[in-house]
């Protein structure tokens, strides 16, 4: 949900004129930590079939 979340307040934040570069890198790195942190927790959660 949060990434989600994210998703929305990265667009708005690109269409605001003067663009706020620095808040728009931090939001983005925030968007990528957790969709690594997503994949990490779904692949914890699907072991694998060799297993």
């Amino acid at each position: 949900m949060e990434h989600a979340d994210l998703d929305v307040l990265i667009d708005r934040v690109a269409l605001e004129q003067p663009v706020d570069e620095l808040s728009l890198r931090r939001l983005k790195k925030r968007r990528l930590g957790l969709r690594d942190l997503i994949v990490r927790i779904e692949q914890a959660c699907d072991p694998d079939e060799l297993a």
